[in-house]
């Protein structure tokens, strides 16, 4: 089993920035993939960007102004949120593609950090 850690959401003025945190603790072989989704009150659950292997992609309402990062001897993945818009408010979850020691591939969600942005 593997648990996803959350930290780093808040309350933040439009136009500053926040960074995310979630670490993956349990039994891991390999990770495939780390992502962060965002979910909105009344709105679906989209994918905001994800790293695999240390290529990185992006949702189009964050290029340019979010980065993700990993830090694989920690299992941590990391959004660097800048230039924040009162539009990029919702609870963002940690997602997590991980290989056990069976080779096993399960797929593992964080319990979600709310982000606010206000305008």
């Amino acid at each position: 089993q593997v648990h996803l850690a959350e930290s780093g959401g808040g309350l933040v003025q439009a136009g500053g920035s926040l960074r995310l945190s979630c670490t993956a603790s349990g039994v891991i072989n390999r990770i495939l993939t780390m992502a962060w989704y965002r979910q909105a009150p009344g709105m679906q659950r989209d994918m905001v960007a994800s790293i695999s292997d240390g290529s990185a992609n992006y949702g189009d309402s964050v290029k340019g102004r979010f980065t993700i990062s990993m830090d694989n001897a920690k299992n941590t993945v990391y959004l660097q949120m800048n230039s924040l818009k009162a539009e990029d408010t919702a609870v963002y979850y940690c997602y997590g593609d991980v290989v056990d020691f069976r080779a096993r591939t399960k797929e593992y969600w964080g319990q979600g950090t709310q982000v606010t942005v206000s305008s």
